[in-house]
């Protein structure tokens, strides 16, 4: 089984750089977005085989998730159930048979760590909802989570100490997260590979490879027996990101 998460950075902008080529090639059970930027009714993006859920932002042209999947879900739920969280389109649930699948695209702390205690706020609020979940059955968690968690995530970990996305606090709330009960599917099967999933648009970053590993799939440790790998697609091109995919046995 194949799933894929992308943060496409505008569904519509992506759309017109070949996604829906791109969607067809990577010929995923599940294909999970985050940032669409868009709200209902402004493009009806359809795959034979699929269907699709969304979670729109209240704010026009900001945030947003969607899941398009082959597999019937038992039930979907959009938002964690807190309402100071849940008006950004943030996250979409479907429950499996055997899993949870969690598409989360995580807030960012912004320039000046205006929002980071916003931010610390919702990690806290979204670990207990992981947690809920996990006590149910295992928990597959994709998205832009917004934080390179180690030095080896990030290109330039020193200059990047206390930007947005690799703070301390943004970090040890990863960790804690990982903590818990859960396995960073990457990393714990390529523990020194230094890939990366974000580029700057600005500063020819991709070109440079600048970048950050900021989009994952986290999953219960329980579920780790059952995974057979975790790849980050780099060639893809269409966004300041690129698909990061897991294949389960």
């Amino acid at each position: 089984m194949r799933l894929i998460s992308w943060n496409v950075n505008g569904l519509r902008a992506c759309e017109g750089k070949g996604f829906s080529d791109i969607f067809r090639q990577l010929d995923a059970d599940f294909f999970c977005l985050q940032e669409t930027k868009m709200q209902e009714g402004q493009l009806d993006l359809q795959f034979e085989g699929y269907r699709s859920y969304w979670n729109y932002a209240d704010k026009k042209g900001y945030s947003g998730t969607a899941v398009y999947t082959r597999h019937e879900p038992l039930s979907v739920s959009y938002g964690i159930g807190i309402d100071e969280h849940d008006h950004e389109g943030r996250v979409v649930t479907l429950e499996m048979a055997d899993f949870f699948l969690v598409c989360c695209y995580t807030p960012n702390s912004q320039d000046g760590l205006k929002r980071l205690d916003y931010r610390m706020s919702w990690e806290a609020d979204f670990r207990q909802y992981l947690q809920r979940l996990d006590a149910v059955k295992p928990v597959i968690l994709c998205g832009d989570l917004n934080v390179a968690h180690e030095e080896i995530d990030i290109k330039n970990p020193k200059t990047n100490r206390r930007n947005a996305g690799f703070t301390d606090e943004e970090r040890q709330a990863f960790s804690t997260l990982l903590a818990s009960g859960f396995s960073d599917t990457f990393r714990t099967l390529y523990p020194d590979e230094v890939k990366y999933s974000w580029w700057s648009y600005r500063f020819q970053a991709r070109q440079k490879n600048a970048g950050w590993r900021i989009d994952y799939f986290v999953v219960s440790e329980r579920l780790m027996p059952q995974v057979a790998d975790a790849k980050i697609h780099t060639d893809i091109l269409g966004s300041d990101h690129c698909p990061v995919e897991l294949d389960l046995k």
